[in-house]
């Protein structure tokens, strides 16, 4: 596999079937306890208007990956409260490239003004968190999300350059 190469594009660029195909891969739903069901077209729709309506209210959001030109994945920032959570979900013939595209996107944050700390809200699945701990991020604590319970973990991205 040649290096990756990764563009972040609006995720409205990404065609809905795409999408539908994506978040119906049964892989998925082992870390997303709150991908309770399938989707069609329709739920793909409501999807993505409402992280355009983030756009609108934020003026940031998620994206589409790209790798090479082509789709890999979602995600990006969204704003919890006061807060900047950074989500990620990939196609797991990309999984690989999840170190990369987070290290775009936390330079992305470094440069914003807007974002002083990232939080990322992980299942508890999730048992590999080297790499995150090794961008220095803290784990904050659990809490409840959608019924569910994530580990909170927060990286400071306004270091004094």
């Amino acid at each position: 596999m040649s290096p990756a190469n990764i563009s972040f594009v609006r995720l409205t660029s990404i065609s809905l079937a795409e999408l539908t195909a994506h978040m119906n891969d049964p892989r998925l739903a082992a870390h997303m306890p709150l991908l309770t069901k399938a989707w069609d077209d329709e739920t793909a729709a409501q999807f993505l208007a409402a992280k355009e309506a983030c756009w609108q209210r934020d003026g940031l959001g998620h994206w589409a990956f790209l790798n090479h030109g082509r789709y890999a994945g979602w995600g990006g920032f969204q704003k919890e409260g006061d807060e900047w959570d950074f989500g990620l979900v990939l196609k797991p013939d990309c999984f690989g490239l999840g170190i990369a595209i987070t290290r775009k996107a936390l330079a992305f944050a470094q440069a914003d003004d807007r974002m002083p700390f990232v939080t990322f809200l992980l299942p508890p699945s999730r048992k590999k968190l080297g790499a995150l701990k090794r961008m220095g991020a803290s784990f904050i604590g659990d809490v409840d999300y959608g019924g569910e319970i994530f580990g909170k973990y927060q990286l400071v991205t306004d270091i004094p350059g």
